[in-house]
């Protein structure tokens, strides 16, 4: 282990020891030059075990730790119409992420206008992307419905893709007697630089770099009747260029990728009902023979129920299904051409699982999933495809507390 990667570990634990230092010394929230600082955080410790492949580590017929998330958040107000947000955040997810300290967030937000029928306003700088229903706050385990977001729409494999971007968010949000309407218009440069985002993109390990235009996000979220209901429409628009290594096996190519989410969700007092689908075109071309030029279009849905058995309980059940390609959706024409296991081209994962409430800040969670097909497992923790099984279970076991 080089120097230089000893020191990072050391100051990263450094640095997060002073934040909750911090967050003792402040108490939450402490006046500061007449603004108020908020100081939060989170720590979530995962356990995957599968009966065979790997999931967020090496899981296969042990239970892999390998699934980690802690955070620290703060927000402050220097004057009435403008706040200060940024967030740290440490993510291990098996090969996909190695848990390294990084900002997750960190904006100005500016509300230029605000009034009882609404308000409207920019955000500037590394801004969480509106993406379905959940990605602006899916590593936070108290917003989740569950331990694992469904993978037909969050792949744990493209996390660092769709996360966050550098750029601006414009919102409007108006109110009314029909019900609450969200808008909000993004443009911000993707973080695809990792071996990560590499890896999501292509399907395999690069020795070249990755490089996007500007990405433009769109959602529109509507509320009735106080939060009763709930429908949504997210799209954008990844467009990147692919600049090859020495020794490489792929070409000068491009790719691009432009999802289409559609999302619903019903929320009565001790039950809700929520679902999305999601068509995913995506199109690649001048890669070369060791990845032809192709236009697929993925598709994904899933259907989730919860209910609130009493004060400090919930159940879930959920059926999450995903297509790489819909004219193919049993992956035989893939598997025809590349030799590669047809049921890598899809999933369909039957989720059952339980959440407790031990305190305010402290959730117990387990669930368990019965999967055919593998095709949501990163390429990282299943490095070889022939080893692979179609159908497989997974329990998942996870503890979270928060400040």
């Amino acid at each position: 282990m080089c120097a230089s990667f000893k020191f990072a570990k050391t100051a990263a634990g450094i640095f997060i020891q002073g934040i909750f230092l911090l967050w003792t010394t402040f108490a939450h929230a402490e006046n500061l030059m007449g603004s108020e600082l908020q100081l939060h955080g989170f720590l979530t410790q995962g356990v995957v075990i599968t009966s065979d492949n790997n999931f967020l580590g090496q899981s296969n017929k042990k239970a892999s730790p390998d699934f980690r998330e802690i955070g620290v958040n703060g927000s402050l107000r220097p004057i009435s119409d403008v706040q200060l947000s940024a967030g740290l955040l440490s993510h291990k997810a098996g090969g996909t992420d190695n848990g390294e300290l990084r900002l997750d967030y960190g904006l100005i937000d500016w509300t230029v206008s605000s009034n009882e029928q609404g308000r409207s306003g920019i955000r500037l700088g590394r801004v969480k992307n509106a993406y379905g229903l959940y990605n602006k706050t899916r590593d936070v385990a108290f917003t989740r419905p569950s331990i694992l977001l469904p993978q037909s729409i969050y792949f744990e494999r493209t996390r660092n893709v769709t996360v966050a971007s550098d750029g601006a968010e414009l919102y409007l949000d108006r109110y009314s007697e029909a019900g609450s309407l969200f808008v909000t218009f993004a443009l911000g440069q993707p973080q695809i630089g990792s071996e990560a985002a590499k890896v999501a993109l292509v399907g395999l390990i690069p020795n070249g770099s990755f490089e996007s235009k500007l990405m433009p996000i769109f959602q529109a979220i509507y509320e009735g009747d106080g939060g009763k209901y709930r429908l949504g429409f997210t799209t954008l628009q990844l467009d990147a260029r692919y600049n090859p290594g020495v020794g490489d096996v792929l070409q000068a190519g491009q790719m691009k990728f432009t999802p289409k989410i559609f999302s619903a969700q019903y929320n009565a007092e001790h039950w809700s009902l929520t679902s999305e689908y999601a068509l995913r075109p995506t199109s690649n071309k001048n890669f070369g023979p060791n990845a032809p030029d192709s236009t697929i279009h993925g598709q994904s849905y899933y259907v989730q129920g919860s209910y609130r058995l009493a004060s400090k309980w919930e159940a879930l059940l959920r059926y999450d299904v995903m297509y790489a390609d819909s004219g193919d959706r049993d992956g035989k024409e893939f598997a025809a051409a590349t030799h590669r296991p047809a049921f890598t081209r899809f999933s369909k994962d039957w989720t059952a699982g339980v959440r407790f409430d031990l305190t305010p800040e402290f959730m117990l969670r387990a669930e368990y999933h019965r999967v055919d097909g593998t095709g949501y497992l990163p390429v990282q923790d299943n490095p070889n495809p022939s080893a692979l099984v179609q159908r497989w279970d997974m329990l998942m076991l996870l503890a979270s507390f928060r400040f």
